[in-house]
């Protein structure tokens, strides 16, 4: 975990290894930010709009598949706007991690993610970098490398999906 002292947001890091079925991303970690934005009234709204001005145009409201599935074309940002949710990351022996209203989680291409279990009517705000669109791909053993290959290709943000050019994303992925 690290701390973006200028903003005074706390950004946790997670690393996930390529599991042979999901090929993650090596070089870059999901980042997860608690709290990024206050509960409140239009919650989603907030989050649409800080995406939107940052170059990460809102793509979407809905919830989180509950199957393994990941993006190798586009990098992703999530906006829990209601219900709290664990969610799975990495592949099926990957990490649990419990979302609440006003987190962000930015997933690098390539990494796994699934819903596990939610309390309350999930709703979530979903966004990707300007120019980048997502395909929809499952674990697969026998694609797994080619997968990779075109997850390594994926170019970087220009900044953060809530803070843009000076935000915590750069610091932790060098754009």
């Amino acid at each position: 975990m690290s701390e973006n002292p200028d903003r005074g947001v706390e950004v946790k890091a997670l690393r996930l290894p390529d599991d042979g079925q999901v090929p993650n991303n090596p070089r870059l970690p999901v980042l997860h930010y608690p709290r990024a934005l206050a509960p409140g009234a239009d919650l989603a709204a907030r989050f649409e709009a800080a995406f939107d001005a940052n170059g990460w145009p809102a793509a979407w409201r809905n919830g989180i598949h509950g199957h393994h599935h990941f993006h190798s074309t586009a990098h992703e940002a999530l906006g829990i706007y209601s219900g709290t949710v664990t969610v799975r990351l990495g592949g099926e022996d990957g990490a649990d991690v419990v979302l609440e209203p006003g987190d962000l989680v930015v997933l690098p291409a390539g990494t796994g993610h699934k819903r596990l279990a939610c309390r309350g009517r999930l709703g979530v705000v979903g966004a990707y970098p300007a120019g980048q669109s997502p395909d929809m791909c499952r674990p697969d053993a026998g694609r797994c490398a080619a997968r990779a290959a075109v997850v390594a290709a994926v170019p970087l943000p220009p900044g953060d999906p809530l803070y843009g050019p000076g935000g915590p994303l750069v610091r932790h992925w060098g754009s």
